[in-house]
C-alpha cells in the first residue's frame, strides 16, 4: 500500500475503504479495527447487515427468530459487532459509489458528492437476483426473490396476498419458507431444477452437512404448511393486464402438462449474481466461470484482486453465501494487514482458507443440484420482455443480431438498449448474453460481459462537493 497518512509519532496508518455492510464487510471492518486502523465503511444501505441479515426499521420490533428463523444467531452477532465498530470506523450509509479511478471512490449520499482517496480498497459488495425472463415478467405483481424478501423483512408485509415462488436454488425455498411462517398464502413453489438433481449433487452437498440439513428443514416446513412443490418445471408465462398486474402463473410440470395457477404475485429468481461493476471499474481482471456460466472478477485465494491494493470479498466476488462472507472478508483484511507490512496471524488465514475450500465444495453443489436454465433462453417467444427497463423485446433483440451480425453484448447492446436501463444490465445481462449465444450459435463465453459504465447507477442531476 503507498501513500499512507503518516503519524509524526507513529508509522504510518494506511487509509482503508471498506465497501458494504453486510456479512464480509463487518467482518473485514472487525479485522482492520482490531489491527489498529479506522476504516472508511461505505454502504449503500440505510442500517448494516447487508441484504441476508437485513435489519428492519428502528420503530419495528419483531424478534430475531421470526426474521431470520435458523441464522437468527448469526444476524444478531453481525449486528452487534457492527454496533460495537461505530466508535472505530468512519460509517457513511446510505451512501452510493458511483466510481472509481486513481485510488480515489466517488461517491455521493444525498445530492452530496465526495471523493475518497485509499491506499487499499475492500469491495464487499454483495449479490444480486439473476434472473431468466418469462414472458409476462414486466406485468405490476413480479418481484425478484430479494425483493419479495426485502418487503417482509423491512415493512413486514407480503408482495401479495396469493404468491407463487418461481425459479431454482436455496434462495427460492428461503423465502418462500420465510413468506409461509409469516402467515402468508404462498400458492405454490415452482422449482425449474428435477428432483434427481439433487441427488447427484448430495456428494458435494454433504461438505456443509448442517447447511443441507436446514435446507432439508426449509423444504419440509413448505409441506407442513401445505405448500404445493412442483420440480422440474418450465415456465410458460405470467398471466395477467397491465391495468391490473399479475393474475396468474402458466408452467408446464416434469411430465410436460400444462398448468396454471391463480396468483396476485410472483417472486422469481435463479441463484444469485455477484455485484461486480465496482471491480469493473477498478479495473480488476475477469474469468470466464463455465459451472455458473458467469463472468467473476479474478482473486487469489485470500482475495486479492489483480489490481493492487483492491480486494474482494463476499458475494460479489464468489457466491458463497453469509458464512463464506464472513470468512472472505476477514481474510481479505488479513490479506491486505500482510501487505501493508503488519503482522498477522497466519494460522488463523489457514483456518479461513480451509473453511473456504469447503464452502466452495458446497456451492459447486449447489450449481449442480439447481442449475442455471441457460437453455430456457433460446425457447423464449419473440414478444417477451428481455430487458425491463428498456422495454425491449426478445425479438428485437433477435432482429439487431441478425441484421447487425453482432455476438458480443457490448455491440449488442449499442444497437438495441439491452442493458442502457436504468439497472445497467443487472436484470437482464445474463439472460441478454444467452440469447445472443444461443441464436448466433457461439459458446457463451464468446457473447462476452456488459462492461460497467460510470455512473454505475442513477445520480441527483443536481450534486454538490463536500469539502
Amino acid at each position: 500500500m503507498g501513500g499512507a497518512d503518516v503519524d509524526s509519532a507513529g508509522p504510518a496508518t494506511p487509509r482503508v475503504v471498506v465497501v458494504g455492510a453486510g456479512p464480509a464487510g463487518v467482518r473485514c471492518a472487525e479485522t482492520l479495527v482490531k489491527a489498529g486502523i479506522r476504516p472508511v465503511v461505505v454502504d449503500e444501505g440505510r442500517r448494516s447487515g447487508g441484504q441476508i441479515y437485513r435489519r428492519q426499521p428502528e420503530n419495528f420490533t419483531r424478534p430475531y427468530a421470526a426474521l431470520y428463523g435458523s441464522e437468527a444467531a448469526k444476524a444478531e452477532s453481525i449486528h452487534r459487532t457492527f454496533d460495537s465498530l461505530l466508535e472505530h470506523i468512519d460509517y457513511m450509509p446510505e451512501t452510493l459509489i458511483w466510481n472509481i479511478a486513481d485510488n480515489h471512490v466517488y461517491t455521493v449520499c444525498g445530492n452530496r458528492q465526495r471523493a475518497l482517496a485509499y491506499d487499499a480498497l475492500i469491495l464487499c459488495t454483495g449479490a444480486t437476483d439473476r434472473l431468466m425472463p418469462v414472458k409476462g415478467w414486466q406485468l405490476a405483481g413480479t418481484f425478484s426473490l430479494g425483493g419479495a424478501q426485502v418487503a417482509l423483512k423491512s415493512q413486514a408485509c407480503a408482495v401479495g396476498s396469493r404468491v407463487v415462488f418461481m425459479g431454482t436454488g436455496a434462495l427460492l425455498y428461503l423465502v418462500a419458507a420465510q413468506y409461509a411462517a409469516a402467515g402468508a398464502t404462498v400458492a405454490a413453489v415452482l422449482d425449474t431444477s428435477a428432483l434427481w438433481r439433487r441427488v447427484a449433487a448430495l456428494p458435494k452437498l454433504l461438505a456443509q452437512p448442517r447447511a443441507l440439513w436446514k435446507g432439508m428443514l426449509l423444504t419440509a416446513s413448505l409441506y407442513r404448511a401445505r405448500v404445493p412443490v412442483y420440480f422440474g418445471i418450465r415456465p410458460v408465462a405470467i398471466e395477467g393486464s397491465d391495468d391490473s398486474g399479475v393474475a396468474a402463473v402458466s408452467f408446464r410440470d416434469s411430465m410436460g402438462k400444462t398448468r396454471t395457477l391463480a396468483c396476485d404475485a410472483v417472486a422469481m429468481g435463479y441463484h444469485l449474481r455477484p455485484e461486480n461493476q465496482l471491480a469493473d471499474l477498478a479495473r480488476c481482471e475477469f474469468r470466464f466461470d463455465q459451472p455458473t456460466r458467469q463472468w467473476l472478477p479474478l482473486a487469489d485465494r485470500d482475495g486479492r484482486s489483480s489490481i493492487d491494493d483492491v480486494y474482494l470479498a463476499g458475494d460479489g466476488a464468489r457466491i458463497l453465501g453469509a458464512d463464506g462472507a464472513e470468512a472472505s472478508g476477514e481474510l481479505a483484511a488479513l490479506a491486505a494487514l500482510e501487505d501493508s507490512g503488519a503482522r498477522v496471524d497466519s494460522s488463523r488465514m489457514d483456518s479461513l482458507r480451509r473453511k473456504l475450500v469447503k464452502l466452495q465444495r458446497f456451492a459447486r453443489g449447489l450449481n449442480q443440484a439447481f442449475p442455471w436454465p441457460a437453455a430456457f433462453a433460446a425457447e423464449l417467444v419473440d414478444d417477451t420482455i428481455v430487458c425491463r427497463c428498456e422495454a425491449i423485446r426478445v425479438g428485437e433483440l433477435r432482429a439487431t443480431l441478425s441484421v447487425t451480425g453482432s455476438r458480443e453484448v457490448n455491440r449488442t447492446k449499442a444497437f438495441s438498449r439491452v442493458g442502457m436501463g436504468r439497472c445497467q444490465g443487472r436484470y437482464c445481462g445474463n439472460a441478454a448474453a444467452e440469447i445472443i449465444a444461443s441464436d448466433g450459435g457461439v459458446a457463451i463465453e464468446e457473447a462476452g460481459r456488459l462492461r460497467a459504465q460510470a455512473p454505475v447507477k442513477p445520480l441527483p442531476v443536481a450534486l454538490e462537493k463536500d469539502s
